[in-house]
C-alpha cells in the first residue's frame, strides 16, 4: 500500500517548497530551520524542517528512525510501541505519555522506507500515516490525523541533509494554543534526541546483539 510518491520529498532536499502560507518559525542549533503553516480546519500547524545532522550519515539516520525497539530506549515519551498485524497488513501501534491530568494519545499507522538512487544520489525517504484499526483503549485518545515524511541524503561530508514534513492533531479537549506551544518545544526536542540516538546506536546494537 503506497502512502505517497517519495519524489516530492527528495526534491525538497535540494529545493524547499515554501510558497503560499508557509512562514519561518524558528531555528535551532546546527542551522536546522523550521517553517509552519496553519491548517484552517483545525487551527493547528503543520511543519516543514530543513537542516543537517553533521555527525550522522543518512543510512544510519534511517536505520535509527525505523528501529522501534531502540526508540523505546531513547524516547522517554513512549508508553508502548510495537508492530502488529491488522486486517492482513502490518501496522504500528504507538502510545505516547502525556502530562498529568491529560489522557495519553495513541496512534495506529503504517510506514514505508524507500532507499533510492536518484541520478547517482543516494536518498532515503520514510513516510508514515495514520490508518483506521485496532480497538481504542478506554483511557487513551486515538489520534486520527497524523502524517510524517522524512527525506535524507549525504551532506557531502560525514553528515546527513534532512527534510521533514509533519502534522499531528492530538484531538481531545486540549486548547489549540497549548498544542501549538507544545510543538514549539517538542519538535526541536525530538530532533536533538534523534541526534543523540544516532550517536549511541552502534553501542546499542552491540549490547542487543544486532
Amino acid at each position: 500500500m503506497a502512502l505517497c510518491c517519495p519524489e516530492a520529498a527528495w526534491r525538497e532536499l535540494q529545493e524547499p517548497v515554501l510558497g503560499g502560507d508557509w512562514e519561518f518559525f524558528l531555528e535551532i542549533s546546527g542551522g536546522i530551520r523550521i517553517y509552519r503553516r496553519c491548517c484552517q480546519e483545525s487551527s493547528l500547524y503543520e511543519y516543514k524542517i530543513y537542516g543537517a545532522f553533521p555527525d550522522c550519515d543518512p543510512e544510519l539516520f534511517a536505520d535509527v528512525y525505523m528501529d522501534l525497539e531502540y526508540r523505546k530506549q531513547w524516547d522517554s515519551y513512549v508508553k508502548e510501541l510495537c508492530e502488529q498485524e491488522y486486517n492482513g497488513q502490518k501496522v504500528i501501534y504507538w502510545e505516547v505519555k502525556y502530562p498529568f491530568l491529560l489522557s495519553n494519545r495513541d496512534y495506529v499507522y503504517i510506514r514505508e522506507r524507500h532507499d533510492l538512487d536518484v541520478d547517482g544520489r543516494k536518498v532515503w525517504v520514510i513516510v508514515a500515516k495514520c490508518v483506521p484499526g485496532l480497538p481504542v483503549k478506554s483511557s487513551v485518545i486515538r489520534v486520527e490525523d497524523y502524517h510524517q515524511t522524512v527525506a535524507l541524503e549525504s551532506d557531502g561530508k560525514q553528515g546527513t541533509k534532512v527534510f521533514m514534513h509533519y502534522f499531528d492533531n492530538p484531538g481531545g479537549m486540549i486548547p489549540t494554543f497549548l498544542v501549538n506551544w507544545a510543538a514549539k518545544t517538542g519538535v526541536p526536542s525530538f530532533l536533538k534526541d534523534m541526534q543523540k540516538a544516532c550517536a549511541n546506536y552502534s553501542e546499542y546494537c552491540k549490547k542487543s546483539g544486532k
